[in-house]
């Protein structure tokens, strides 16, 4: 079907059906009473507002009833935009999946969360959202991960992916980034439905363009559907002066007719007709109506008419994405009904008790089902039945190795080192290897992925020819299959972080495990960190590798030199961060950290990895197997002591590329007398975890920090990275020494290795003059 411009504007059912009616009126009772008693019924002593969204969850429960009591089967996912939670929560309470007591719990600690959770609500949620924008493209990054799972055989069978989405979610950069990925347009399972109330959180938007908007998702290759009316403004439209009202109502101004919404039957009649020419011909056809019905008429949009948008559910093309656009109104049948300022609004007790009487509640006893034995009693069971799911078939992650052994080149870099593990699981692990998949904003080459690439293929909904396959002169081959391993989404890191929340989320959304393992410049990690974090809360488990990093990116000049991603690891929740060091290193991080994943015990990671060449014969690792798994434990643990000294008078402690120099300052300091003890870390962020539950904080393990910092080992400190100097800060505290930290604290300037590490103060010079001074 070609793209529609009014699909909802001549449904096939004249009106609603009656059971859809009070279903969709419960819901609006339900969702509005549960902002209610949290705010107005519920003790709060602490007397912060609790918040909620009566207004925005109203112009959702058309679109939501229609739905769920709808077209929607148990193989399709649907994420719900964040303010409307409560219509969510009281279509599952109404479908009987979620318990009495929790609908009293609204914004409490431990009760329902103030937007939709996969991992915190007791009820069922297909996707967590609440951060504007991700909520609303999740479903397209779960499209691909299904896709992608069916080729590992996993049979999760197909079903729809609907987006709930406000309209004004659409100024989010990241939804159009993915709207207008080239692959989107292959994929016809995804379903948006934006809630056009024309309302953002401070005003009524002037300017929404519906065609500029239904321009824009045509050119991507989307369906789009536009539900602006109901069937009693349909049939208005029908009388004579019909095609002057309709035309008043499409070409005034939003504000104007917000402010309509506002108005007694008494000012429409005197507004509604306007200034032009037509206005006789309105003013004559509204005559024709009764208050109420000039009431009803004026907020009859397409949106809250269930049967107009099942109609437009009939005529989604399933070869491609499809958008509906539903007119709506912020607040529609409440008191606060279409004002400007209802975002967060919240009825009176007098308002709650005049919304009860016209919905023919109690406010008193407000949380009741159906009659399980009334006709919409028995809508809601068949329609539990028919959306209950089975749970998934788990499937348990293959049992990953621990250490390959591969001895790497005399000078190698880290980045390096990320490629060649991924080709050594093919043929070590080839299971484990199977499930891995990488994805990269158009970086795969530069970030050292090439040979990876060559060896597993590109994945793509459907084979494409690889015209350059028989060029000789071409390295990396870009062979496009369904079972390619590698995704790329051009230079979009937030589609990026957006696709690896929904791949690691496979194991608990399919029970099929992935592998995840995103691969970005580390300056653009802070540009992807929101919708990664986010993914992680909703249960993503994944590894974002940052490389190149830190200034040792000379050449590149500051905008290409990360300097706060160090510290972001070490804060951000969820994930474990590491920046190794050697080649070996990274082998036994990467190779840890893929084990950490697809599984409920499971967490996401970070590795920070460099281009930098480093001799590895620094790293002295032990031939006995028993100190070499010694080893290998310190540094999946967070550190470990690189140079021993039995009373060290200075300890140097480095990170990740500046091993290098700290090596030579240590030298430079035993050739003046000085005892002189290198610590690698690897994991900041283990290591402050390892202090707090030392303390008390936590109960996880510190013995690390008995091995690698003794306190009969104590010593003054200084600490070099290639990062800002506060993230190996905390390490003074451990045993309470004098300390000088060196790091990057500016942004970083072109140049040549030496001079930029100069520059920063984070040269050999540098550590051997920080040395002295802390040891006064």
């Amino acid at each position: 079907m070609s793209p529609s411009p009014d699909a909802g504007a001549r449904p096939d059912t004249a009106s609603p059906t009656s059971d859809l009616d009070l279903i969709a009126s419960r819901v609006l009772w339900l969702s509005t009473a549960m902002v209610h008693h949290a705010n107005r019924i519920r003790p709060n002593p602490g007397g912060l507002k609790v918040g909620g969204h009566q207004a925005s969850s109203a112009s959702m429960v058309g679109i939501m009833t229609s739905l769920y009591f709808g077209p929607l089967r148990d193989h399709d996912r649907v994420s719900v935009k964040p303010h409307a939670s409560p219509v969510l929560h009281s279509i599952n309470y109404l479908l009987g999946w979620l318990d009495e007591h929790y609908m009293t719990t609204l914004r409490e600690f431990g009760g329902l969360q103030s937007y939709p959770s996969r991992t915190k609500d007791p009820d069922p949620v297909d996707y967590s959202t609440g951060s504007v924008g991700i909520g609303a493209t999740a479903p397209i990054w779960a499209t691909f991960a299904r896709r992608y799972v069916d080729t590992l055989g996993g049979d999760v069978g197909s079903g729809r992916q609907y987006s709930l989405v406000g309209d004004a979610e659409l100024d989010e950069g990241a939804v159009w980034e993915a709207v207008m990925d080239p692959t989107v347009r292959e994929l016809g399972e995804i379903v948006w439905i934006v809630d056009m109330n024309r309302q953002s959180l401070d005003r009524v938007v002037p300017h929404i363009a519906s065609g500029r908007l239904q321009d824009v998702f045509t050119a991507a290759g989307w369906q789009v559907l536009t539900v602006k009316f109901g069937t009693l403004l349909d049939e208005l439209f029908g009388r004579p002066g019909g095609d002057a009202l309709r035309n008043r109502i499409l070409t005034m101004a939003n504000p104007e007719y917000q402010r309509l919404l506002r108005c007694s039957a008494e000012e429409l009649r005197s507004r509604l007709p306007g200034d032009g020419a037509e206005g006789s011909a309105i003013a004559a056809l509204i005559r024709q109506l009764d208050d109420a019905t000039l009431l009803r008429a004026i907020s009859n949009l397409g949106g809250h008419d269930i049967a107009a948008m099942q109609h437009a559910y009939d005529h989604i093309d399933d070869s491609r994405p499809t958008v509906i656009l539903a007119y709506t109104i912020k607040g529609y049948g409440l008191p606060t009904q279409g004002h400007p300022q209802n975002h967060s609004a919240l009825l009176t007790d007098e308002q709650f008790a005049q919304l009860a009487d016209a919905l023919g509640e109690d406010p008193h006893q407000p949380f009741t089902r159906f009659d399980p034995q009334s006709s919409a009693g028995r809508l809601c069971r068949r329609t539990a039945e028919r959306l209950r799911r089975d749970e998934p078939r788990t499937v348990a992650p293959p049992q990953v190795p621990t250490d390959i052994g591969r001895t790497p080149p005399a000078v190698s870099n880290t980045q390096s080192a990320l490629g060649r593990t991924l080709l050594d699981l093919t043929r070590e692990a080839p299971d484990v290897a199977r499930r891995v998949v990488t994805v990269s904003p158009d970086v795969s080459s530069s970030t050292n992925l090439a040979g990876w690439l060559n060896k597993v293929g590109v994945w793509s909904p459907s084979e494409r020819p690889d015209w350059f396959a028989d060029d000789g002169d071409t390295l990396l081959h870009w062979r496009e299959r369904p079972t390619g391993q590698h995704i790329e989404l051009g230079i979009a890191e937030v589609n990026l972080v957006g696709l690896l929340g929904e791949l690691g989320a496979t194991w608990s959304r399919w029970g099929q495990p992935l592998f995840p393992i995103g691969v970005l410049y580390d300056p653009f990690v802070g540009r992807a960190l929101e919708p990664w974090s986010f993914g992680i809360y909703a249960g993503g488990q994944s590894i974002l590798v940052g490389t190149p990093s830190g200034v040792t990116l000379a050449a590149e000049g500051g905008a290409h030199q990360s300097i706060t991603t160090p510290s972001i690891g070490l804060e951000q929740p969820g994930c474990v961060s590491y920046e190794p060091a050697f080649a070996t290193e990274v082998e036994w991080v990467l190779l840890h950290c893929i084990s950490q994943l697809g599984r409920p015990d499971g967490t996401s990671s970070y590795l920070r990895l460099s281009t930098r060449p480093v001799r590895q014969e620094l790293a002295n690792l032990p031939d006995d197997p028993a100190a070499r798994e010694r080893r290998r434990r310190q540094v999946l643990a967070g550190a470990y002591t690189l140079r021993a000294s039995a009373a060290p008078a200075i300890c140097i402690v480095a990170m990740g590329a500046l091993v290098t120099e700290a090596t030579e300052a240590a030298d430079r300091l035993g050739a003046m007398g000085l005892e002189v003890e290198v610590i690698c870390v690897t994991s900041p962020d283990l290591l402050y975890r390892a202090i707090g539950d030392r303390d008390g904080f936590n109960d996880g393990p510190s013995w690390l920090l008995d091995q690698v910092f003794p306190a009969e080992r104590a010593a003054p400190m200084v600490t070099v990275l290639d990062g800002h100097p506060h993230t190996l800060a905390f390490l003074a505290t451990i045993n309470r020494v004098r300390c000088k930290g060196l790091g990057v604290r500016a942004f970083g300037q072109v140049g040549d290795l030496d001079a930029v590490y100069r520059y920063h103060g984070i040269d050999t010079d540098s550590i051997v003059r920080a040395a002295l001074d802390v040891l006064g």
